[in-house]
């Protein structure tokens, strides 16, 4: 009985210990009616194993005319994604399925909405710059900004 209490409570800590290393870094990102980020740069710290976007489009068109996602991608691949998402169209988010260029995407959002996701940083590598930008045609332009690892 005392072996197995043992084994019990050594698992039970290996439990709280992969619990207390991992962490979670979250963001809140906002788009506009004027096809803009509120911020243009995210960092994240080395010590992240999970990345959470809340997403909110805080303007009023609707998803079907002026909707907003989150798509992270390496800074080469964005025109060829917004490309690829305006043919993939509003019913798959404007985002290409199974696309392995993309690291990361929200849904679709319009006015007034929000989504939140997470992805994990084994994702990325440390020291390397990303893009994030909607792939709403024709947002894709001015709707980007940095996203940054360790």
């Amino acid at each position: 009985m005392k072996y197995l209490s043992a084994v019990l409570l050594c698992g039970a800590l290996a439990l709280n210990m992969a619990t207390a290393s991992a962490e979670t870094c979250s963001f809140t990102l906002e788009g506009s009616d004027q096809s803009r980020w509120d911020k243009d740069k995210i960092e994240v710290a080395a010590t992240c194993t999970e990345v959470e976007i809340t997403l909110k489009h805080v303007g009023v068109k609707p998803v079907t005319t002026g909707g907003h996602n989150w798509v992270l991608t390496d800074s080469d691949d964005i025109k060829g994604l917004a490309m690829a998402g305006m043919t993939a169209g509003p019913g798959a988010d404007y985002v290409k399925a199974d696309d392995k260029k993309i690291i990361a995407h929200s849904k679709l959002i319009g006015g007034g909405e929000t989504t939140t996701f997470t992805f994990p940083t084994s994702k990325l590598k440390k020291g390397t710059s990303y893009t994030y930008f909607c792939s709403f045609p024709g947002h894709w332009a001015m709707m980007k900004g940095t996203l940054t690892f360790g």
